[in-house]
């Protein structure tokens, strides 16, 4: 098999990349309505819909403006005006899904925490799109800088770089029996969602380092200073980890 990974079926070229994320979507949400179903949920439905719609359009928003930061360029045709359209970046959608909840339980005036059912099929989404993304070498932005370190790779450019997107899933397949752990021990309510955030979150800060990005501020990507920005958003949670720690 070679990368990128382009089968031709019936005469025509399937796009893996844009299949497998239909299916992160598809098999994401199903694992939730099995979570949930298996689970004393204290949020009404009608308020757990509400709160889903939210964190959809603010993923929808979050995701196509940060992927519009990481190479700001104005569309001077159609053409690019919808490729434009077409950019996104998960870590976006993560962080404008946050506001996007928080906004409608405000509308909603619901208190209770709601992020803990999402975690884990989050990350089986986030997996499933990351081997889509690696099956799709250069044709997608998740390839990293040149390099000679032994696992580097050819990832259809003719050039041994960092395979970000192998390394995303070995510390995703980590990331989901570590917190499948610390489920166990009945946390507070809300904690599993932010473990969830600020691990992500921090992992993909210090992965940029490795990617050629074109466009910075403060020697930073869009993406660091969303990671940043998440950080700081959690940082009550992060201070009291640490207390707790020493």
């Amino acid at each position: 098999m070679t990368i990128p990974f382009e089968p031709i079926v019936l005469g025509n070229k399937i796009n893996i990349h844009l299949i497998l994320e239909y299916l992160a979507f598809f098999l994401g949400f199903r694992y939730y309505l099995y979570l949930r179903k298996n689970t004393t949920d204290t949020i009404s439905t009608t308020h757990r819909l509400s709160i889903i719609l939210g964190a959809a359009i603010g993923a929808f928003l979050g995701s196509r403006i940060i992927g519009f930061l990481e190479n700001p360029i104005v569309p001077v045709n159609s053409i690019a005006f919808l490729k434009l359209l077409n950019t996104k970046t998960i870590m976006g959608g993560l962080f404008g899904g946050l506001l996007g909840v928080e906004w409608s339980k405000k509308i909603i005036n619901e208190k209770q925490s709601s992020g803990d059912l999402f975690v884990f099929p989050i990350i089986i989404g986030i997996f499933i799109g990351r081997i889509g993304c690696f099956l799709s070498g250069t044709n997608e932005f998740t390839y990293g800088k040149e390099t000679s370190f032994f696992l580097g790779m050819n990832l259809g450019d003719g050039i041994k770089r960092h395979p970000i997107a192998l390394y995303e899933l070995f510390f995703l397949i980590m990331l989901f029996l570590f917190l499948l752990q610390l489920k166990r021990q009945q946390l507070k309510n809300g904690l599993l969602f932010q473990y969830f955030m600020i691990l992500y979150f921090l992992f993909r800060f210090f992965i940029e380092f490795l990617k050629p990005n074109l466009f910075y501020v403060l020697n930073l990507s869009s993406i660091q200073i969303v990671c940043m920005l998440c950080l700081v958003y959690y940082y009550k949670t992060i201070l009291i980890f640490f207390k707790n720690a020493s």
